[in-house]
């Protein structure tokens, strides 16, 4: 079984978080270090994918930058996408070499964790065929936008667990005139630190990874 450490970054900056990511993934493409599940939180922040359209942003960088959003292009998947508090992102730096060098089955495992994730919490989530990320009745509750390079992942998930969706009113969302929704708006006043913790389980059943959480570079 791999290692797999997981380092809780708190909140932090969208470009920042970024560089933290670019710097493991260099590591990795060299064969150094070990595969790692990033946790953040980011400030309110919209992202535009590399397959983003700029019709799927509904306000001018000017009114957004009013309403205390940043934007952010970046290189990952997908197209547009909120983050901000309340929201669960998670960044699995991975060499998919040492697991399946097949970009699909990542995605697809990825949206099982989170499945699984919400099944502990009594939420019945699941895949809808031809769209990435997972859904429930009420809408989409988490997105997935993923980057490889030379079978190393960067970016990640977000999951909606207490998230504002008023900030969702800014984009449409990964380009689908879809509902979005939240594990709060589904009633279920979840504690994010739970949350986190049932991610972390599941992450390792369904990659074959031992997890360890690292505090201050001591690996616990």
């Amino acid at each position: 079984m791999r290692d797999c450490v997981v380092e809780d970054l708190g909140r932090i900056g969208f470009s920042e978080a970024f560089g933290i990511q670019s710097k493991i993934a260099s590591e990795r493409k060299q064969g150094l270090g070990v595969d790692r599940l990033l946790f953040v939180e980011h400030p309110h922040v919209i992202t535009i994918g590399r397959n983003g359209h700029e019709e799927n942003l509904l306000a001018k960088e000017a009114t957004l930058r009013r309403a205390g959003i940043e934007l952010h292009e970046t290189d990952r998947g997908g197209d547009v996408t909120y983050h901000g508090p309340g929201q669960i992102v998670a960044y699995p730096i991975m060499d998919l070499r040492e697991w399946k060098r097949d970009v699909g089955a990542f995605v697809r495992a990825i949206e099982q964790v989170l499945i699984d994730t919400l099944e502990d919490f009594r939420i019945e989530a699941r895949r809808i065929g031809g769209l990435t990320g997972v859904w429930t009745d009420a809408g989409k509750i988490a997105a997935i936008g993923v980057h490889l390079s030379r079978w190393v992942s960067t970016h990640g998930w977000a999951l909606n667990v207490s998230t504002d969706l008023e900030y969702f009113q800014y984009i449409v969302p990964c380009g689908l005139s879809r509902p979005v929704t939240s594990m709060a708006a589904l009633g279920v006043d979840a504690n994010i630190e739970e949350v986190k913790s049932a991610l972390i389980a599941h992450f390792g059943q369904i990659f074959d990874f031992e997890m360890q959480r690292e505090i201050v570079g001591l690996y616990i």
